[in-house]
């Protein structure tokens, strides 16, 4: 159970570094916006605040990891709630998809911490 643990906080981590790299240095790419849905005037726009949401997606994947080196449930239980709490209103506010994308990811990450606890 650990072991699966484990690697579901890393994938959730994996997860939030990808998306830190599409928001902060290929906001502007075709593939990126192809991603998000974006034109490529409002990708030209909306670049400093994609590049302050990455740094916010960059944090979580920070407290994942750090959660996994120290082996701290309390902090991967943390994180995983923040990043499935981002998830979920993502999902109402931006795109559905983003709920299966982060939210359940982070939430099958968090059962299998706990259980393994």
């Amino acid at each position: 159970m650990s072991l699966i643990a484990q690697v579901l906080v890393g994938l959730v981590a994996a997860i939030h570094v990808y998306i830190l790299v599409l928001e902060m240095f290929l906001w502007r790419a075709p593939r990126t916006r192809a991603a998000f849905g974006t034109t490529e005037e409002f990708a030209g726009a909306t670049t400093t605040l994609a590049a302050n949401q990455g740094l916010y997606n960059g944090f979580l994947a920070a407290g994942l990891a750090w959660g996994l080196i120290s082996d701290d449930v309390a902090f991967q239980t943390f994180f995983l709630g923040c990043v499935i709490v981002a998830g979920v209103y993502g999902a109402l506010t931006a795109s559905r998809r983003i709920l299966f994308v982060q939210a359940l990811p982070a939430a099958l990450g968090l059962l299998f911490v706990l259980l393994a606890a």
